[in-house]
């Protein structure tokens, strides 16, 4: 037990990089090698993978009972599995079966695929499911900073000071902050920094959007 506290990380990214070769392995075998069962196989590997990762980050908690940069990335990565994962994971999919299909000279996507893949490029769709993730996200980003904030002040009463006073972010000092320690502070400035930029840059599309291709 004392090994696994002490290469939690290396642990972690090997977990992840044996997801990326599960899933790349399913679509070979499925697609490529026409073994549908066994492609099976690696979706539940991957799946026990997520699994072991979210349990190791519960494990690790428990060992230390706070919440430290390992526990913040694993959730951040499991949220992610759960939630824009899924869609990410149908691209790759249509990706995988659009060049193996090139490969074999048989032709794997429907017409279902096709017509997604060509709503994909229209600039629509587009601004719409940016809009969409962009609201996700704030709210993801909202309901975990409140749930640190409450963690960090031991109630909600001075909440509403911070909000209203945003002058401990200019300082720089967690224990100025409505955070506990440093790890969530500093995780939580950089996350704000990438929401915002996500923020404007998935407004974009809709101010600034491009045109169709013909």
């Amino acid at each position: 037990m004392e090994s696994i506290f002490t290469y939690q990380w290396e642990i972690f990214i090997a977990a992840e990089i044996l997801s990326v070769i599960m899933l790349l392995l399913f679509g070979i075998t499925r697609y490529l090698l026409d073994r549908k069962q066994l492609s099976v196989i690696f979706i539940i590997l991957f799946l026990v993978l997520l699994i072991m990762e979210a349990i190791l980050g519960i494990w690790v908690y428990q060992q230390t009972g706070e919440i430290s940069n390992f526990q913040i990335i694993i959730t951040i990565f499991v949220v992610y599995a759960c939630t824009f994962g899924i869609t990410d994971f149908k691209r790759l999919d249509r990706w995988m079966r659009k060049i193996i299909g090139k490969w074999r000279s048989k032709e794997l996507l429907t017409e279902r695929d096709r017509a997604i893949m060509a709503k994909q490029k229209n600039p629509t769709y587009i601004a719409r499911k940016y809009r969409y993730s962009s609201i996700i996200h704030l709210i993801i980003f909202a309901s975990v900073q409140f749930i640190l904030w409450i963690y960090g002040l031991g109630g909600t009463e001075s909440i509403l000071d911070y909000i209203t006073d945003l002058s401990w972010i200019e300082n720089g000092d967690y224990r100025q902050s409505p955070y506990a320690n440093e790890t969530a502070f500093g995780l939580s400035m950089v996350w704000g920094i990438i929401f915002i930029v996500d923020f404007i840059y998935s407004w974009s599309y809709t101010i600034f959007p491009s045109k169709e291709d013909k």
